[in-house]
Protein backbone atom coordinates (compact mmCIF):
# COMPACT_ATOMS: atom_id res chain seq x y z
CA UNK A 1 0.00 0.00 0.00
CA UNK A 2 1.29 3.40 -1.04
CA UNK A 3 0.91 7.15 0.31
CA UNK A 4 0.02 10.38 -0.63
CA UNK A 5 -0.51 13.99 0.13
CA UNK A 6 -1.83 17.01 -1.54
CA UNK A 7 -1.45 20.16 0.89
CA UNK A 8 -2.53 23.99 0.35
CA UNK A 9 -2.88 27.61 2.24
CA UNK A 10 -5.87 29.23 2.27
CA UNK A 11 -6.55 32.70 3.03
CA UNK A 12 -9.82 31.99 4.57
CA UNK A 13 -10.55 31.05 8.29
CA UNK A 14 -10.19 27.48 9.16
CA UNK A 15 -13.83 27.54 10.24
CA UNK A 16 -15.22 28.94 6.63
CA UNK A 17 -12.68 26.41 4.65
CA UNK A 18 -13.83 23.75 7.16
CA UNK A 19 -17.81 24.96 6.58
CA UNK A 20 -16.91 23.93 2.47
CA UNK A 21 -14.68 20.64 3.27
CA UNK A 22 -16.48 19.13 6.22
CA UNK A 23 -19.70 19.15 4.38
CA UNK A 24 -19.81 15.21 3.06
CA UNK A 25 -22.61 16.05 0.63
CA UNK A 26 -21.23 19.20 -0.97
CA UNK A 27 -18.33 18.25 -2.76
CA UNK A 28 -19.46 19.08 -6.35
CA UNK A 29 -19.74 22.91 -5.25
CA UNK A 30 -15.83 22.74 -5.32
CA UNK A 31 -14.09 19.55 -6.85
CA UNK A 32 -13.86 20.03 -10.50
CA UNK A 33 -14.92 17.22 -12.52
CA UNK A 34 -17.73 16.38 -10.51
CA UNK A 35 -21.18 16.06 -12.47
CA UNK A 36 -23.24 15.50 -9.84
CA UNK A 37 -23.55 14.09 -6.10
CA UNK A 38 -26.02 12.19 -4.17
CA UNK A 39 -26.17 11.34 -0.59
CA UNK A 40 -27.11 7.68 0.32
CA UNK A 41 -27.09 7.43 3.84
CA UNK A 42 -23.14 7.43 4.88
CA UNK A 43 -22.17 7.47 1.36
CA UNK A 44 -21.94 9.85 -1.65
CA UNK A 45 -22.43 8.52 -5.09
CA UNK A 46 -20.06 11.00 -7.14
CA UNK A 47 -20.64 10.85 -11.27
CA UNK A 48 -17.64 12.29 -12.82
CA UNK A 49 -15.66 11.98 -15.90
CA UNK A 50 -18.29 9.16 -17.26
CA UNK A 51 -17.84 6.72 -14.04
CA UNK A 52 -19.78 6.54 -10.82
CA UNK A 53 -17.72 6.41 -7.84
CA UNK A 54 -19.46 5.45 -4.28
CA UNK A 55 -17.66 6.90 -1.39
CA UNK A 56 -18.07 6.03 2.13
CA UNK A 57 -17.99 8.71 5.12
CA UNK A 58 -15.81 6.67 7.72
CA UNK A 59 -15.46 9.84 10.30
CA UNK A 60 -16.34 13.11 10.70
CA UNK A 61 -14.62 14.98 13.22
CA UNK A 62 -15.86 18.85 13.75
CA UNK A 63 -13.71 19.41 16.90
CA UNK A 64 -10.14 18.19 14.40
CA UNK A 65 -12.04 19.30 11.08
CA UNK A 66 -11.26 16.00 9.67
CA UNK A 67 -13.22 14.11 7.04
CA UNK A 68 -12.49 10.48 6.87
CA UNK A 69 -13.50 8.73 4.04
CA UNK A 70 -13.18 5.35 1.35
CA UNK A 71 -13.95 5.00 -1.79
CA UNK A 72 -15.93 1.25 -1.91
CA UNK A 73 -17.35 0.88 -5.39
CA UNK A 74 -16.65 2.51 -9.07
CA UNK A 75 -12.59 2.85 -9.17
CA UNK A 76 -9.80 0.39 -9.82
CA UNK A 77 -8.60 0.59 -6.31
CA UNK A 78 -9.01 -2.75 -3.89
CA UNK A 79 -8.08 0.10 -1.05
CA UNK A 80 -8.45 3.77 -0.56
CA UNK A 81 -8.78 5.76 2.69
CA UNK A 82 -8.43 9.10 2.14
CA UNK A 83 -8.37 11.74 5.22
CA UNK A 84 -9.19 15.91 4.51
CA UNK A 85 -7.74 18.20 7.35
CA UNK A 86 -8.25 21.87 7.69
CA UNK A 87 -5.79 23.21 10.31
CA UNK A 88 -6.33 27.35 11.36
CA UNK A 89 -2.93 28.79 10.00
CA UNK A 90 -2.68 32.87 11.14
CA UNK A 91 -5.94 34.25 9.71
CA UNK A 92 -5.72 31.62 6.97
CA UNK A 93 -5.94 27.81 6.86
CA UNK A 94 -3.65 24.73 5.91
CA UNK A 95 -5.53 22.01 4.23
CA UNK A 96 -4.18 18.82 3.61
CA UNK A 97 -5.59 15.54 2.10
CA UNK A 98 -4.10 12.20 2.97
CA UNK A 99 -4.35 9.10 0.99
CA UNK A 100 -3.61 5.43 1.79
CA UNK A 101 -4.36 3.67 -1.91
CA UNK A 102 -4.00 -0.08 -3.20
CA UNK A 103 -2.62 -0.90 -5.88
CA UNK A 104 0.45 1.44 -5.44
CA UNK A 105 -0.09 3.46 -8.65
CA UNK A 106 -3.65 4.71 -7.90
CA UNK A 107 -1.56 6.19 -4.50
CA UNK A 108 -0.15 8.83 -6.86
CA UNK A 109 -2.65 9.23 -9.10
CA UNK A 110 -5.33 10.22 -6.83
CA UNK A 111 -2.88 12.92 -5.06
CA UNK A 112 -2.31 14.42 -8.16
CA UNK A 113 -6.11 14.71 -8.32
CA UNK A 114 -6.65 16.08 -5.06
CA UNK A 115 -3.88 18.64 -5.18
CA UNK A 116 -6.14 20.04 -8.65
CA UNK A 117 -8.66 19.82 -6.08
CA UNK A 118 -7.40 21.45 -3.39
CA UNK A 119 -5.97 24.34 -5.80
CA UNK A 120 -9.82 24.29 -7.08
CA UNK A 121 -11.57 24.63 -3.68
CA UNK A 122 -8.67 27.27 -2.88
CA UNK A 123 -10.10 30.03 -5.67
CA UNK A 124 -13.56 28.49 -4.63
CA UNK A 125 -12.99 29.84 -0.56
CA UNK A 126 -11.01 32.99 -1.92
CA UNK A 127 -13.21 34.49 -4.48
Amino acid sequence: MASGRASIDINRPADAVWALVGDFGGIATWMPGIDSCRLEGDRRVLDTMGLTVTERLVERDDSRRSLTYSIVDGAPVEHHRAVVTVSPNGDGSHVTWDVDAEPDSMAELLSGVYQSSLDALKAHAES
